[in-house]
C-alpha cells in the first residue's frame, strides 16, 4: 500500500515522505490515527508543496536548532512526581510529563513526540533523556525525578 505521512512516525519517515507498507499496517494503524493518508497524485502535488516549504524553513532552523540544543544540555530539569517509601514511583514518567517539565523549568517548548526516553523512567534520581531538536541536532537532557 502506497502512503503518504502528514505525521512523523518513528523508522518510518517524516511529514511529506511517500512509503510503501503492507496493507494492514496502513489500513488499521497508520490511517485510522491521521498518520498518513492514500497516495494519490492530487495528494502528491500538494505534499510536494508542503515538502518544499518545511526544507526552507528547515535550513533556516539548523541554526536556531544548535542554540535550542545547547540550552537544552545546559538545564537540568526538576520533576516532581508521587512516589513510594522505597523510592519506586506510581506508575512511570510520560514524555508529556517531561515536555511539560522542560517547559516549566524556563526551557524551550518541546514537542512530546522528539522526546525519546529509552527504558520507562520508573524510580527516583537522575536520568538522562534525548530530545531530538532536528534531523542532525539531538540533546542530552539530565532530568531529575524528585519526590512531590
Amino acid at each position: 500500500m502506497k502512503l503518504i505521512l502528514t505525521h512523523e512516525v518513528p523508522a518510518l519517515g517524516a511529514p511529506g515522505d511517500i512509503v510503501e507498507v503492507k496493507d494492514g499496517y496502513g489500513r488499521n494503524y497508520l490511517i485510522p490515527r491521521g498518520y498518513a493518508v492514500r497516495w494519490s497524485k492530487g495528494a502528491a502535488k500538494q505534499i510536494d508543496t508542503l515538502k518544499k516549504a518545511r526544507q526552507v524553513r528547515e535550513v533556516r532552523d539548523l541554526g536556531h536548532a544548535q542554540e535550542i540544543r545547547s540550552q537544552l544540555e545546559a538545564m537540568t530539569v526538576q520533576l516532581p512526581v508521587r512516589a513510594g517509601d522505597t523510592g519506586r514511583l506510581f506508575g512511570a514518567v510520560t514524555v508529556a510529563d517531561i515536555a511539560q517539565a522542560i517547559k516549566s523549568s524556563g526551557g524551550p517548548d518541546v514537542d512530546r513526540r522528539r522526546i525519546d526516553v529509552g527504558q520507562p523512567i520508573k524510580s527516583l534520581g537522575s536520568h538522562t533523556v534525548r530530545v531530538r531538536v532536528h534531523d542532525e541536532a539531538s540533546a542530552d537532557v539530565t532530568l531529575e525525578v524528585v519526590p512531590a
